[in-house]
């Protein structure tokens, strides 16, 4: 279906007008307030301390980092490395808070949404808003999909955060955060009712004192109003204040907002971020126990490493390079197996003539080898596959920036989809290598099994490799196992991109580019036919293209790939490459450096904030990047420039800095040709007092503009079997003109769209695509849709890529209950000399049921058991043992939806606590005290009290008297 109507925006003399923005912490600095990426970043680096400092705790190591100190991923990762080592991966560790953040600034595009925003007193709803998307986020956790994962999260970071800016919860004298928010068992209570008044007029621009005193001696709950368009609002509440909201003129003027320190009540702007940062912890923590340190630690970046993904062609025709291939990948997956630079996950994707897959993802090396062996030659069926299909399976399957290697000798049959694959390269910024067999003759076996590849079907591999930074390497079955320096180059850990140039015509050119003294196993390729090249090093030294092993590098000859592994002495300073060919050829420099740099086009919305853009920027008009270095604390950045993919044309852009790593550059005029972004700066070295070293980085995936542009709304979440409703906007710089649409997802889910779209005398218009997700799938299922429009007459196209996670609607919000059985401890001065023992019952209520119990706290041994209780509930029997030395214990229980209950014990101070059933207070070296909400059972060594319920004292001698009496009784 689709509405031809104008869209909501206003063309004031050709600009896009766009709504402003909703009132939140802000997104990127422009003072000295804190944002909401420095609060998610602040939350993810205090949590990794408080991880390795549980971790060393419990291997008897210090940990000497103070949370609250200037903390940064480098930092961490020194004083972690005692805990993990080889844990921090720097680039995706900064990978993930950035996508977090981007995700987290999407939300202010949200601006009617009361709910993501905590605005007029929408406090349940905001609340149910966190509770499904902290379940989306565990779903896609347990399913693998982080991106997913981290996408979801970024948009309940940021809910969660605004609450602290938006409400009275500071101003109210809390000092811990607000914990009902992400526990969605406990009640909401004490919120200011619909008639409840609960502010009054600021005095002149003062409203420090504008919350009535009523509201802060009851501790009433209240929030600020706030509207765009209509000033009205309930009488005597307050307002959230500042230049777009126009509830803040009208009685009681003023707001309560503390999103930046020139807010209404920006005095409380530090505490109210610190607030967020302390709730954005406690998040993540629930998060942590209900997935697990090591899926945590994948969620945060921190121990994601490449992956290794290949799309191979099983089709007869390529019977003798499957076994050679095969071998190629065995070995490299058995070379680092068990090392810092195992892959993190393996992907597989067969495919011939007749069909395809299944697609095999799986972060066990074992069983992706059983797989690869598992592959054999199959009958094609024709003559072209649907190769460009498998591509884009892969590319939405598999993480960002990943690396895809292709083995074929096949055209592709659906060419059509061309645009959409160049789409989603620029969109993952992943790199495709393609492979490509010299089957120009007939098969030694059968000739009617012979393919060929003609010079379009190169061309188009060749296409799809430049737009994505890859290589397009010719091979021959005696050179196929020759790519196995070539694969293992490209999933090597901190990899980053120092000059990539593409040149399509023949002609002699020189090229010079800066290698700095953080880079190590610097590497050229050089792929093309019938060239000659020779390499300069910074003091004038040479080798010939031709010298396999010469004084700058060693030369491996793939096909029509060179690679020259570069000698450590010529890895510093300026070097320069002269390069002539009969043909079109590529060149590309890469090394291993924890110094690189994430990009994201942004858009300014009104008010000065800047949402991320998921799609390409408007030709011929200006455009914002945001640019965070990563792994340098001492980079200054001089340069940011576009540079022509296959040219030499530049466009500058202009820096502004964010902080120390961050940046927003202005780009005057996104140009015609496509783009590579190119970072150029000085790197200082803290430990020596040398000159500051020159630096360059590049982005090898290519960008380019369009002369229109493609919105639509992002939503995190559908559920099965109910149609997913979304709106798109598509605006252009012309008036009228009929553009193609295409929608696709990567799962084969229904999706209906509109085939056209007319933009009208407004140049622009709406469509609406419905998709549904059957009713069968999988909860935590991630599905990526992309929306795509053409004009026909000049080729020119742009598109949105959305990823959601498919999710059944969860009633169950009660967590597993812990009850303390017993505890025995009779622990002497020389604590190695005994040990304790605590025995609990954990149960689910009318849950989903509990699907593991762990040890967050303590070193002993834990052993569980499940039993029928005779009420006929499940009931979990977890038995503890430890050394009397290792006094303090943590159980944690999970059900099957993610709901989270604890269970902490002490024999050393009277501290222990239960939750959410009870507390627990254990001292057994004098008298012991448990305070439970149930029936519990209780045996210990020394003078002991119980009481349960808070309603009953029993002293433990007084017990046995009371028996012994009893006895004498009864027997005489």
């Amino acid at each position: 279906m689709v509405s031809l109507v104008v869209v909501a925006v206003f063309l004031l003399q050709g600009t896009l007008f766009q709504l402003p923005q909703a009132e939140a912490f802000k997104i990127f600095p422009t003072d000295d307030s804190l944002t909401h990426q420095q609060i998610t970043e602040a939350a993810f680096l205090r949590k990794m301390v408080e991880v390795c400092r549980d971790v060393a705790t419990s291997q008897g190591n210090g940990f000497t980092l103070p949370i609250n100190s200037k903390l940064t991923a480098t930092t961490v990762q020194k004083a972690c490395s005692n805990s993990y080592a080889s844990l921090l991966q720097l680039s995706t560790f900064n990978l993930a808070i950035i996508q977090t953040a981007l995700s987290n600034a999407a939300v202010d595009r949200k601006v009617f949404s009361t709910a993501h925003h905590f605005d007029d007193e929408d406090f349940k709803n905001g609340r149910d808003l966190i509770t499904k998307g902290i379940v989306a986020v565990k779903v896609s956790i347990k399913k693998g999909n982080y991106l997913s994962a981290r996408t979801s999260l970024g948009i309940v970071c940021h809910t969660l955060q605004d609450f602290y800016s938006h409400s009275n919860w500071v101003e109210l004298g809390s000092t811990a955060p607000f914990s009902t928010l992400i526990k969605p068992e406990l009640p909401l209570s004490n919120i200011a009712g619909p008639n409840t008044k609960t502010c009054r007029n600021c005095v002149g621009e003062d409203c420090s004192d504008n919350i009535l005193p009523d509201v802060l001696q009851q501790k009433t709950l209240t929030s600020g109003y706030f509207s765009l368009i209509f000033s009205s609002k309930p009488a005597g509440k307050c307002s959230h204040g500042g230049f777009f909201d126009r509830t803040s003129s009208r009685e009681p003027t003023g707001g309560i907002n503390k999103d930046d320190i020139s807010s209404y009540h920006g005095f409380l702007h530090f505490r109210a971020a610190e607030m967020a940062i302390n709730a954005t912890m406690e998040l993540l923590e629930d998060i942590r126990l209900a997935t697990g340190d090591q899926a945590f630690l994948r969620l945060m970046g921190l121990t994601q490493s490449s992956v290794l993904a290949f799309v191979f062609d099983i089709t007869d025709s390529l019977s003798q390079y499957i076994e050679v291939f095969k071998k190629v990948c065995l070995s490299i997956i058995d070379s680092r197996k068990g090392t810092s630079e195992e892959p993190s996950e393996y992907v597989l994707v067969p495919f011939n003539g007749q069909g395809s897959g299944p697609l095999i993802r799986t972060a066990n090396a074992d069983t992706f080898k059983e797989y690869i062996n598992s592959l054999s030659a199959s009958v094609a069926g024709n003559f072209s596959d649907m190769f460009l299909s498998e591509l884009l399976l892969t590319l939405t399957r598999v993480p960002p920036s990943s690396d895809i290697f292709v083995l074929t000798d096949a055209s592709a049959k659906d060419t059509e989809l061309k645009s959409s694959v160049k789409a989603m390269i620029e969109s993952t910024k992943s790199t495709v290598n393609f492979l490509l067999t010299s089957s120009l003759l007939p098969s030694e076996e059968d000739a009617s099994l012979s393919r060929s590849l003609s010079l379009s079907d190169i061309q188009l591999y060749r296409d799809l490799a430049h737009v994505s930074g890859g290589q397009t390497i010719d091979v021959t079955n005696t050179t196929l196992s020759q790519a196995n320096a070539v694969i293992s180059d490209a999933i090597t850990a901190d990899l980053v991109t120092v000059l990539q140039v593409e040149r399509s015509s023949a002609k002699a050119e020189n090229f010079s580019f800066v290698l700095d003294p953080s880079l190590s196993n610097t590497t050229v390729y050089i792929t093309g036919d019938s060239l000659v090249f020779t390499l300069y090093s910074p003091t004038g030294e040479s080798q010939s293209g031709s010298v396999a092993d010469g004084p700058l590098g060693s030369i491996l000859t793939v096909g029509n790939l060179k690679r020259v592994k570069l000698n450590s002495t010529s890895q510093t300073g300026e070097l320069k490459i002269s390069i002539d060919s009969t043909s079109s050829y590529s060149l590309k420099v890469t090394g291993q450096s924890s110094v690189n740099f994430l990009f994201n086009f942004v858009e300014r919305l009104e008010g000065g904030d800047f949402t991320p853009k998921a799609n390409r920027p408007f030709t011929g008009r200006n455009a914002t990047l945001f640019v965070s270095v990563t792994g340098g604390d001492s980079v200054t950045v001089t340069d940011v420039l576009l540079v022509e993919a296959s040219g030499s044309n530049v466009v500058n852009g202009t820096i502004k800095a964010l902080g120390a790593t961050d940046f927003l550059v202005n780009i005057d005029r996104i140009p015609e040709w496509p783009f590579v972004v190119q970072l150029k700066g000085l790197l200082n070295d803290s430990t020596t007092r040398s000159l500051p070293s020159r630096f360059q980085r590049q982005s090898p995936t290519q960008q380019q503009g369009s002369r229109f542009t493609i919105t639509a709304q992002p939503n995190s979440t559908i559920e099965p079997g109910t149609p997913f409703v979304l709106n798109f906007t598509l605006v252009t710089n012309a008036t009228g003109g009929s553009y193609t649409i295409r929608a696709r997802t990567d799962r084969s889910f229904s999706v209906s769209f509109p085939s056209s779209l007319n933009a009208g005398t407004e140049g622009s218009a709406q469509g609406t695509v419905t998709l549904t997700a059957p009713s069968n799938t999988e909860s935590g299922t991630d599905v990526t849709l992309t929306i795509e429009a053409e004009d026909p007459e000049s080729s020119d196209s742009n598109y949105v890529a959305l990823r959601f996670t498919v999710m059944t609607t969860v009633t169950d919000f009660s967590s597993p209950v812990c009850q303390v059985v017993s505890i025995k401890a009779d622990c002497p001065v020389e604590c190695s000399r005994a040990s304790w023992e605590l025995s609990t019952n954990l149960t689910d209520g009318n849950g989903t049921g509990i699907v593991g119990v762990s040890l967050s706290r303590g070193n002993g041994s834990l052993s569980l058991s499940n039993v029928m209780s005779a009420d006929g509930t499940n009931v979990t029997v977890a038995f503890y043992n430890a050394s009397c030395c290792s006094q303090e214990v943590e159980l944690v229980a999970v059900d099957r939806v993610g709901n989270v209950g604890t269970c902490f014990t002490s024999i050393k101070s009277p501290s222990t606590t239960v939750s959410p059933s009870g507390s627990t207070t254990v001292s057994p070296s004098g008298s012991t005290t448990v305070s439970l909400n149930g029936t519990t059972t209780v045996s210990l060594k020394g003078s002991t009290t119980v009481s349960l319920n808070g309603s009953y004292s029993v002293s433990f001698s007084m017990c046995v008297a009371l028996v012994g009496l009893l006895l004498s009784f009864l027997y005489g």
